[in-house]
């Protein structure tokens, strides 16, 4: 993770600026108890209103004073002004990292063409210059269904450092965020002649709720470095009372208007206008969980009752995208589930970038109530499908440990998180192989997070996981290599689980109670490093089949003109696809997700390189399709 240019994925104080984005959504302010009850059972319909916001553009507006405000006048309603003009929110969440830098305009041209006038993100200039308001969501902690709601997982190296709160240790990590982050905000600011409209004060704190003085602390963070835009929070409709803040506008997130939705809004702030900083018009899945949709027609009548009440709204997601690499969070509810690598989310636009029955339900609706026409909606991206290929070539886990970085030597085994690499930042993401010679069986017991195989040399003899944390070690005749591979499947993103997502081994390992010393551990980041040493390996010749973890070669023919595509891997069980070393993130056989989306802009043409990484059984062919599987 680098520090790009102003607002490219990420920036990086010790991976700390792990991640810099704007999940989604806006403040959220309550229409009165009447018009609250009429939204929620479709009666008294006001005429419906037609805008005007050709002048209520970045590169339009010239002369800033004043920003975006709200107004009440009279006895109307209260709304949302910029620079003193009638302004509703029309916004949509668009995760620039979760979608490759080739294709950012494309999504934003496109969210422009359906009707919306401003983006939760941080394309920042880029916006501007097609003609879309930004509100920021800095963080520092973001959720957006990420390993650790965005934060680094270095910060999990002192069990002392309370994530979220005003606990030292936490607080000199956000300083020095802020620090590097807020300076290239300040010229992106609405009265500085940017597009920056809004700035969200972390995210969703009433859900999490630890420390009182956290978030007027993040408050007075950002106002001391110059932020001067109007502030707002996001909370959840229960959470509002102990998510807000004094001086700072209330926002909501929801799935749909219900009865006392607003109340909570209503004790924290009123004769102000209602934003729905999040409506979720989709969801995220899970392995082994089902594909989630939501009807087009619902999101399309909850869009119209926003518009018809001048509520200002916030679509999350409009165009979800990728969780390339080892980006995805997971829940906890009982049982750690990792976040599948699609975040299709059941957008507005698809993982690809496609529209849907909901993007032109929403643009006809947009259209209908705007006094000028809209863009002309850009072209379809090309999709193409490929010949399948099998790998020709393949090298076992053990054949290519001495193309990693050096291992550690450890008396007794190290998380992930405290391993000491990457100048004192640890390990974020991948596999951890610890690796001992034992001369005896019996029970072995291993607190293993979020799952690892157990080998005797080179055969698997177990699963460890976080319902399975000892097994049964044969009788050894001669010594052999006790090996675990963990996993890091996701941290946790969301509630106050955050804290104790430290991956790997985590303690001791001991065979009948007797504890193990004297540990290799071997960090399998899969970086595109790794992959550049590991073309000059000893490859073998693929065999009928393999058990076991090992890196599978083959070669993609694109063509003169690659496209996009869908990785499809029916055959094999689990595992990563990197092409041309880039991560494109988990396949698993248990579903619900059968397809990889393999963007044609990461293709070069003609021959690409594919490797696969499966950690069980070897499969056959990789096909491709042009319509993805989710």
């Amino acid at each position: 993770m680098k520090s790009p240019p102003l607002l490219s994925p990420c920036l990086s104080w010790k991976r700390m600026v792990g991640v810099f984005f704007l999940p989604f959504i806006l403040p959220a302010f309550a229409p009165r108890f009447k018009q609250e009850e009429s939204l929620r059972l479709g009666t008294a319909h006001p005429p419906q209103p037609r805008f005007n916001w050709s002048h209520l553009t970045p590169l339009e507006l010239k002369n800033r004073s004043v920003g975006l405000g709200t107004a009440s006048t009279g006895r109307g309603k209260p709304h949302f002004t910029l620079e003193g003009h009638r302004f509703l929110i029309c916004g949509g969440s668009i995760h620039y990292f979760r979608v490759p830098r080739e294709y950012w305009r494309d999504r934003l041209l496109k969210l422009r063409a359906c009707g919306f006038n401003t983006v939760t993100t941080a394309f920042v200039l880029m916006a501007a210059e097609i003609g879309l308001w930004v509100i920021l969501r800095p963080g520092p902690y973001i959720c957006s269904e990420m390993d650790l709601g965005g934060l680094p997982s270095w910060l999990l190296q002192d069990p002392r450092l309370l994530l979220r709160t005003t606990n030292k240790g936490f607080t000199e990590a956000v300083e020095k965020y802020f620090d590097h982050l807020i300076p290239r905000v300040i010229p992106l600011q609405y009265r500085q002649g940017g597009p920056v409209i809004a700035v969200q004060v972390e995210n969703e704190y009433g859900s999490f709720n630890k420390d009182k003085t956290y978030m007027p602390y993040l408050h007075k963070a950002l106002l001391r470095r110059g932020i001067v835009e109007l502030l707002l929070t996001s909370d959840g409709e229960k959470n509002v009372l102990s998510g807000h803040t004094k001086g700072v506008l209330a926002a909501i997130n929801l799935q749909k208007v219900q009865r006392n939705t607003f109340n909570q809004l209503h004790k924290v702030q009123r004769d102000k206008p209602l934003l729905v900083m999040e409506y979720w018009v989709g969801w995220f899945d899970r392995w082994g969980d089902k594909h989630h949709v939501k009807d087009a027609k619902e999101v399309e009548h909850a869009v119209s009752e926003f518009i018809k009440y001048e509520i200002s709204f916030n679509v999350y997601m409009f165009h979800g995208g990728t969780n390339f690499g080892f980006m995805n969070g997971a829940t906890n509810f009982g049982k750690h589930t990792g976040i599948v690598t699609s975040y299709d989310y059941d957008a507005v636009l698809t993982e690809a970038g496609d529209y849907t029955e909901k993007y032109f339900k929403l643009q006809k609706l947009l259209e209908s109530v705007s006094a000028t026409p809209l863009p002309q909606v850009p072209k379809l991206t090309p999709k193409a499908v490929y010949p399948p290929m099998r790998p020709s070539l393949y090298l076992p886990l053990w054949d290519a440990l001495s193309y990693l970085n050096e291992p550690v030597r450890s008396h007794q085994p190290v998380n992930m998180e405290n391993l000491p690499i990457n100048n004192g930042s640890g390990q974020s993401y991948g596999f951890v192989l610890y690796e001992k010679s034992i001369c005896s069986g019996g029970r072995l017991c291993a607190h293993a997070h979020d799952m690892a195989q157990v080998f005797l040399d080179e055969t698997m003899i177990g699963i460890l996981n976080e319902n399975n944390q000892d097994l049964h070690i044969p009788e050894l005749r001669d010594c052999r290599y006790l090996r675990i591979l963990v996993e890091n499947q996701g941290r946790v993103n969301f509630s106050w689980q955050i804290q104790n997502e430290q991956k790997g081994i985590t303690g001791s390992v001991s065979i009948n109670n007797s504890s193990l010393e004297g540990f290799t551990i071997y960090s399998l980041e899969m970086k595109m490093s790794f992959f550049e040493r590991l073309r000059s390996a000893t490859w073998k010749p693929v065999p009928d089949s393999h058990q076991g973890p090992a890196f599978y070669r083959g070669t993609l023919k694109a063509g003169p003109s690659p496209k996009d595509t869908f990785l499809s891997l029916l055959n094999w069980n689990y595992g990563f696809v990197f092409i041309n070393g880039r991560n494109l993130g988990r396949y698993w056989n248990i579903g619900p997700q059968q397809t990889l989306y393999l963007p044609g802009a990461w293709l070069r043409p003609e021959d690409n390189e594919v490797i696969l990484f499966e950690k069980m059984l070897s499969g056959s062919d990789i096909k491709s399709t042009d319509k993805p599987m989710l």
